[in-house]
């Protein structure tokens, strides 16, 4: 494995199970320092930080942060100065998936969401941006639902966020592309973790990875293998993109 992103600091949202950790241990395999954010799996979060340091003693901690406030992204941001004195690369992976509809839709469900999906993000940004140098790097989460013509209606607030969250990227890539600093987003489509496999029947799974172009769905390891080129050095000229890393399912 390259050290391309040797001296650098990551932080990833989210990072204690699933894509979020396969996307931590695949920066700090090429070099960097991370921080491994959870909300409740205190667990978990140890687990990824201990194979981490197991190979490099002390490029890893942990940080408990609800970043569905501004005063926990905050919070987030200063125990990784402070853990490294820097932050160079920040990935915004941590999000919810609710399925309602319209009319099942209540306040709560839907505050939920925004306050996760995309007030957390936003203020995470804010807060960091003042301490990311040039060759800093930005990594916002959609999905490729946010795309997809067949979506159904249940994941109407859900697709919602991603759609904020795709606009910030647009709209950031302008303004912080003048300090040198990239802002993209990944868009991953069926990936295979407990999540995509909670309530599905094996029938269900075999029928999606059928009607897939590839005949499979994705795996974490290929989504990190996308946010760590978008925070290597060779993506300097990409900006403002939207990378769908779905395998073709939607194009």
């Amino acid at each position: 494995m390259s050290q391309r992103l040797q001296g650098k600091v990551a932080l990833v949202t989210g990072s204690s199970r699933s894509i979020g950790a396969a996307v931590v241990k695949r920066l700090a395999q090429e070099g960097a320092s991370v921080v491994i954010n959870y909300a409740s799996n205190e667990a978990a979060a140890k687990e990824v930080a201990d194979e981490i340091n197991g190979i490099r003693g002390g490029a890893a901690v942990i940080v408990k942060a609800d970043v569905s406030t501004v005063e926990s992204c905050k919070y987030l941001l200063d125990e990784t100065l402070k853990a490294f004195g820097r932050i160079d690369i920040l990935v915004l992976n941590a999000g919810i998936m609710g399925m309602k509809t319209l009319q099942e839709v209540d306040e709560k469900f839907f505050d939920e969401h925004f306050l996760v999906n995309v007030k957390g993000p936003f203020f995470l940004v804010q807060a960091a941006e003042p301490h990311m140098k040039e060759g800093g790097r930005i990594v916002f989460f959609s999905s490729s639902l946010a795309h997809n013509s067949a979506i159904i209606p249940p994941y109407l607030v859900y697709a919602a966020t991603k759609g904020a969250i795709e606009q910030f990227s647009r709209v950031l890539a302008k303004q912080l592309g003048a300090k040198g600093i990239t802002v993209n987003t990944v868009s991953p489509g069926p990936v295979d973790t407990a999540l995509f496999r909670y309530g599905k029947s094996e029938q269900l799974i075999t029928a999606v990875e059928n009607s897939h172009p590839l005949k499979r769905i994705g795996t974490v390891d290929e989504v990190a293998s996308a946010v760590a080129f978008l925070a290597s050095p060779e993506a300097t000229w990409v900006n403002g993109q939207n990378i769908l890393v779905n395998g073709g399912s939607v194009v």
